[in-house]
C-alpha cells in the first residue's frame, strides 16, 4: 500500500545550504523563517488558537536526502561519524520515508505564514503538518537517552575586525540578528567530526543573501573572517 503525502505549506529560512545548519531545533534561538501555508491552510480558520501557543511541532520532508535504497544502520555525526547505529536510534537526515520533524518557537502568526525561530530547517523544505507543543505531554522529565545526554559543548567563535563589520552592515540591511545566528551556528562545530581542519583552511556557507567565510585557530577555536555578499 503506497500513500501520497502533500505539503501544505513551505518553509523560508535563512538557512541556504545544508552545511552549518545546527543539527537539533532551538540550538540557535537567531535562525528565523517563515512557513509559507498554502490553499486552503493560508485562512484565517487554519491557524485559529495559535496565539495561545508559543512552540509547535513542524513536520517536514527532507526534500534533499530522499533515497531509494532504504538504509538500516546510519553514522550520527554525535558520535563522531565514524560509528554505526540503527536509523531509528538517531535523527539522522537519511529516514525511511523523508520524514522529520522540529520543535520550533512560533513567533507571531498571520493568516497564510507563521514566522518560527529556533529553526534548523533548509530554505524551501515542504511542511507536511504543524501540531502544537503540549509541555504536560512533550516535555518527559523521566525520559533517557544514553546516546545523547546533553547538548553538544559549545566552543569559541571570536572575529577578526573587519568581518564584524561586514556583518553589523549586513544584519543592519536584512533587519535581522546575523551576527548572533552566526555565532550560534558556528559554535555547534559545524565540521565533520572526521575532519582535522588547519589554520589555512578556509570554510564557507551562506545565510540569508551573503557568504560566510571561516577557519579554525584550533579545533575548539573559530575565527570569523569575511562577510560578503552571496
Amino acid at each position: 500500500m503506497t500513500y501520497t503525502l502533500n505539503p501544505i505549506g513551505y518553509l523560508r529560512s535563512c538557512f541556504k545550504e545544508k552545511f552549518a545548519i545546527p543539527r537539533q531545533p532551538l540550538l540557535a534561538p537567531a535562525a528565523q523563517g517563515c512557513i509559507e501555508l498554502l490553499a486552503p491552510y493560508d485562512q484565517a480558520d487554519a491557524i485559529a488558537g495559535l496565539e495561545e501557543i508559543s512552540h509547535i511541532w513542524v513536520i517536514f520532508l527532507f526534500h534533499k536526502n530522499l533515497e531509494n535504497t532504504p538504509r538500516l544502520k546510519v553514522r550520527p555525526p554525535r558520535l563522531g561519524g565514524n560509528k554505526s547505529i540503527g536509523v531509528f536510534a538517531s535523527r539522522a537526515t537519511h529516514r525511511p520515508n523523508g520524514i522529520g520533524q522540529s520543535a520550533v518557537r512560533l513567533e507571531r502568526a498571520e493568516p497564510g505564514r507563521l514566522w518560527v525561530s529556533g529553526i534548523d530547517l533548509l530554505d524551501g523544505t515542504p511542511v507536511l503538518d504543524i501540531k502544537p507543543y503540549v509541555p504536560y505531554a512533550d516535555s518527559l522529565p523521566m525520559a533517557q537517552n544514553a546516546i545523547a545526554t546533553s547538548a553538544p559543548a559549545l566552543i569559541e567563535v571570536s572575529w577578526d575586525s573587519a568581518a564584524l563589520q561586514q556583518a553589523e552592515q549586513h544584519a543592519q540591511r536584512l533587519a535581522q540578528p546575523l551576527i548572533a545566528l552566526i555565532e550560534q551556528c558556528l559554535a555547534q562545530d559545524p565540521r565533520p567530526a572526521y575532519q582535522q581542519p588547519s589554520p589555512e583552511r578556509v570554510y564557507g556557507v551562506q545565510f540569508y543573501d551573503v557568504q560566510v567565510r571561516w577557519h579554525y585557530l584550533t579545533l575548539k577555536h573559530i575565527e570569523v573572517l569575511e562577510i560578503c555578499s552571496a
